[in-house]
């Protein structure tokens, strides 16, 4: 399966230090250099070294920027850009722009909340909700009742 990530579900992950989460739900995912560039700027949030991660694949991305997404920020348009050309089985994106014009051009999506929900059902995690709260205490904002829903998906 053939995953690539935007930066914000790599900062989430990073910030409540469960960078593992990550590689235990999706095994291997592809980040862009424009993704990583933006991880490594120097952010209040340190993501691991990804060049150092075996389980996460650099790419170069595309060579200009495709005009279906300039109104993306550029790890996103980067990011839905090269799923398309590499035909990617689902992208890793929380902004709504993002998320909205990657299913647009009909690629799966799933954003961090997605990706913790499914960590909670493989057992990687042992609680939903807390994990979710870390989030939130970190600055990262999710809609409550969506984070009741998927809350209540997962018996919480």
């Amino acid at each position: 399966m053939k995953i690539y990530s935007n930066t914000t579900p790599l900062l989430a992950f990073a910030a409540i230090e469960r960078f593992d989460i990550l590689q235990a739900v999706h095994r291997q995912i592809h980040v862009v250099e424009s993704v990583w560039k933006e991880c490594q700027a120097g952010l209040p949030i340190m993501v691991p070294n990804l060049m150092k991660t075996d389980w996460v694949c650099l790419v170069d991305g595309p060579q200009e920027a495709d005009g279906r997404f300039l109104a993306l920020d550029a790890g996103e348009r980067d990011t839905i850009s090269e799923a398309l050309s590499d035909k990617a089985d689902l992208v890793l994106i929380d902004e709504r722009l993002g998320r909205n014009l990657a299913e647009y051009y009909g690629l799966r999506v799933v954003g961090t909340l997605g990706t913790l929900l499914k960590a909670k059902k493989m057992g990687v995690i042992p609680e939903f909700l807390p994990t979710v709260r870390a989030l939130q205490d970190h600055g990262f904002w999710y809609a409550e009742n969506l984070v009741g829903r998927l809350a209540n998906d997962v018996g919480e």
